[in-house]
């Protein structure tokens, strides 16, 4: 299904919304409005002819110096329809997006990535914390005006060294626990 005919179903589902075919090469992609998140959302999953029920992942695109900076990208998957989808969400640098945990439970994860790595807020997440920086982490790493120059000491550990009768041992014990 194309881009054209999914913004078709969708201004009948939801009509308030503005949509726009997004440039794709592998895809259909569209472009929705923040506002409209939710609702379309959705329509998107429960709307007979499109049944996009798999939130596949939850990222982010960085075009400084472009307005609107930042673009949440969602990428969709109807198992039924055997078809997939991109929706795009144009975002400010001081703006935010609404979650869509309401309607796929498993997007408050990826959206905790997007907030922890670009700093976009999803509005009425709940749980927003850092999830792959540490917590006294400052800044988003994945900006494009992120400092990258950062001077850590290098991390060394000694290696494990078990010998072959201890590796032997541990299998048989392992062995004999499973049984």
């Amino acid at each position: 299904m194309e881009s054209a005919a999914v913004i078709e179903i969708l201004r009948s589902a939801v009509p308030r919304a503005a949509y726009e075919v997004g440039h794709n090469v592998d895809m259909p992609t569209i472009y929705v409005p923040a506002g409209s998140l939710v609702a379309t959302c959705g329509a998107l999953r429960d709307h007979p002819m499109l049944q996009f029920n798999v939130l596949v992942e939850v990222t982010a695109a960085d075009y400084l110096p472009r307005d609107p900076r930042f673009e949440v990208v969602y990428h969709l998957l109807s198992v039924p329809k055997r078809q997939r989808l991109r929706l795009k969400v144009r975002v400010g640098a001081n703006g935010s997006v609404p979650t869509v945990q309401s309607i796929w439970r498993g997007a408050g994860w990826p959206e905790r990535e997007v907030w922890d790595m670009f700093g976009i807020v999803f509005d009425n997440h709940g749980d927003l914390r850092r999830l792959l920086m540490p917590e006294d982490w400052e800044g988003h790493p994945a900006r494009k005006d992120y400092p990258v120059q950062i001077r850590k000491a290098a991390q060394t550990y000694e290696p494990l060294e078990v010998t072959e009768a201890e590796f032997r041992a541990n299998i048989e014990r392992d062995r004999l626990k499973r049984h």
